[in-house]
Parts: C-alpha cells; sequence; structure tokens
C-alpha cells in the first residue's frame, strides 16, 4: 500500500455518522451491530436505521437496547430489534448464529472491553479481552459467513482500535500466562488481532463477494473507558467535577462522530468493494512501523498477511479444543 493507492473520501474527521450516510438508501439491507445499544455503536445503529436497514443490536442484555429498538418502532424507513450476544461465551455466539436466518448484508464487529486492570480468564482459559475483541468476532463472523455469502455482496466491519500501533500478537503467550500481564498490552494485542481478521477475511472470502475492513474511531469517551479510573483519565486531559460534569479535550469526538468511519465501512458506496484495510477519521490509514512514537496509521504488524494467517490458524484450533 503507498500513498498513492490510499482510499481518500470528501469526509473531514468531524463528520457524523449521519452525514456520512446523507442520500444513501439501505431499504432491504440487514446488518448486525454488536455492542449496538450504547456509545458508538448506538449511533451506528441509528444513521443505519434511519437510511433505511434492517439492524439487529447483538448485546449481552438486550434490555439495554429498549429505546433504541422503541424509537425505530413506528412509521419510518427502518427497524431495529435486539438480541442477545456475549462474545466471551462461545455457547452464546452459537445460539446467536442459530437463531439467524437469511442473508446478512453487513456484519458489524463493534463490541469491545478495554484495559481490564486484572488479568481475568474465561472458562476455557483465555484472555479475557482476547477472547472478546477478536476470539468472539472471529466465531460469530465464521458463524454467519453463509449468510454473508447468500447476500451476494456484504461487508464485515470491524472497529479496531490506534491501540494497534502499540503491540502486536505475541503467538508464544496471547492470554499471558507466563509473560507479565498489562493492560494496556492485552488490549494493544487485542486490537491488532481486530485488525488482522479483516485482512484474514480479505484474504479468504473475497470469492464468495465479502468485504472486511477495520478502522479506528477516534477517542471519544464511552463506556468503554469505565475500567480506567480517574487518575488515568486525567493522563488523557478527561475531568469530571463535584457535580459529575465530564470535560474531554477538544481532540475527541462525539459518539456521532465516531460512529463516522464505522457507517462509511459499512454502507458508503465510496467503499463499494474495497477490502482487507484499515481507516481512520473517514480515510485509508498510511502503513507506519509500530510502536509508542506513531499517533496515527496502522501499524505494519496489524496488516501483515503472514501475521494474519498465522491468527486465523491459532483462532481455527483455539475454537476447535474449546468444541473437543
Amino acid at each position: 500500500m503507498t500513498e498513492s493507492t490510499r482510499l481518500t473520501t470528501p469526509f473531514t474527521a468531524r463528520a457524523t455518522a449521519e452525514e456520512i450516510i446523507d442520500g444513501v438508501d439501505l431499504t432491504g439491507r440487514r446488518m448486525i451491530v454488536t455492542g449496538g445499544a450504547s456509545g458508538i455503536g448506538l449511533e451506528t445503529v441509528r444513521a443505519l436505521a434511519r437510511a433505511g436497514a434492517e439492524v439487529t443490536v447483538a448485546t449481552r442484555d438486550p434490555a439495554r437496547a429498549d429505546d433504541l429498538v422503541a424509537e425505530f418502532a413506528g412509521p419510518g424507513p427502518g427497524t431495529v430489534r435486539a438480541a442477545a450476544l456475549d462474545l466471551a461465551d462461545l455457547d452464546s455466539v452459537d445460539a446467536f448464529v442459530a437463531g439467524w436466518t437469511g442473508p446478512l448484508h453487513v456484519l458489524i464487529a463493534n463490541a469491545g472491553i478495554m484495559a481490564l486492570p486484572d488479568r481475568r480468564l474465561t472458562p476455557e482459559g483465555w484472555e479475557l479481552q482476547l477472547a472478546t475483541n477478536h476470539l468472539g468476532h472471529f466465531a460469530l463472523a465464521r458463524g454467519l459467513h453463509d449468510h454473508l455469502r447468500s447476500a451476494g455482496s456484504a461487508r464485515v466491519v470491524v472497529v479496531s482500535s490506534g491501540a494497534q500501533l502499540r503491540a502486536g500478537v505475541d503467538f508464544d503467550d496471547p492470554h499471558f500466562a507466563r509473560r507479565p500481564y498489562d493492560p494496556w498490552t492485552a488490549y494493544s494485542q487485542s486490537k491488532t488481532a481486530d485488525v488482522l481478521l479483516a485482512v484474514g477475511i480479505a484474504r479468504r472470502w473475497a470469492a464468495d463477494g465479502i468485504t472486511a475492513n477495520a478502522l479506528a474511531p477516534g477517542v471519544i469517551i464511552t463506556n468503554l473507558q469505565r475500567h480506567l479510573g480517574a487518575d488515568t483519565l486525567r493522563t488523557f486531559g478527561v475531568t469530571t467535577d463535584e457535580a459529575g460534569t465530564v470535560t474531554v479535550p477538544d481532540h475527541y469526538k462525539t459518539p456521532a462522530q465516531g460512529a463516522a468511519t464505522t457507517v462509511l465501512l459499512a454502507a458508503s458506496p465510496l467503499v463499494e468493494g474495497v477490502t482487507g484495510r484499515y481507516f481512520e477519521d473517514n480515510q485509508e490509514s498510511e502503513v507506519v512501523p509500530g510502536g509508542p512514537d506513531p499517533m496515527t496509521g496502522v501499524a505494519e504488524h496489524a496488516v501483515d498477511v503472514t501475521a494474519a494467517d498465522r491468527l486465523w490458524a491459532y483462532a481455527e484450533s483455539t475454537l476447535a479444543s474449546r468444541r473437543a
């Protein structure tokens, strides 16, 4: 990927999801948004449904989406429903997949957890951030493959993070069984795995009419930061006064702005046929060396095809061992 081949769009970094989707008719398009009951997921659902899509909010607690479902219950172009999905529980993933019928035009892997302060494991012994952010979405996409293929032209959108710049996947110790657990290294590893998931799908499913891209939504205050203490948030410039009013730096986005790049990849004709790439601020990103210095771009280790193939094989074998 070179500067001359990077895809650009007319949208600025401050564009909202509604502005991205303006004039696009999604009537008849069926979509799933994991973690769509709050934060940028909720704004993603709103924008897509207002454009006419039939959107399923996949969330651990479907009741949290009641207001969103009700918002689109009356006359209007789109509809919203909610269904239970816990990405850290593969029985839940299997049940969700078994309950899906008919074609699926867009799968948006949006749900995630960030910087858990201590090492937490699933019953299978998988580190919870890698299990939720990557392995659960891998199992979900694999399970829904035939429904994506039957749509004729489908998209998979994977929400990653600029954190992918900081760490690759440690294939020798992905679950921190031997190395010291670090919340940010674990998060960064899981977000690199998310980009590699899009690369892996792009390499395998193109002949089925399925494209896949990953993105960083930008810096937004949402429920994702629930595990961060006040001191940590202050290092990011976020403060809360005695009345509970949260003040964020000017470079932070609103949730509607944070959802924009997701909606671009899910529904814009500008990226029709584009696959295996990484976007931020509504533009395709430059590939850069990973490490502590870069603030934007996608790390070489996050789009490395050898790593993508190795991670795909690892995820397949990991899920197979759980089901054995």
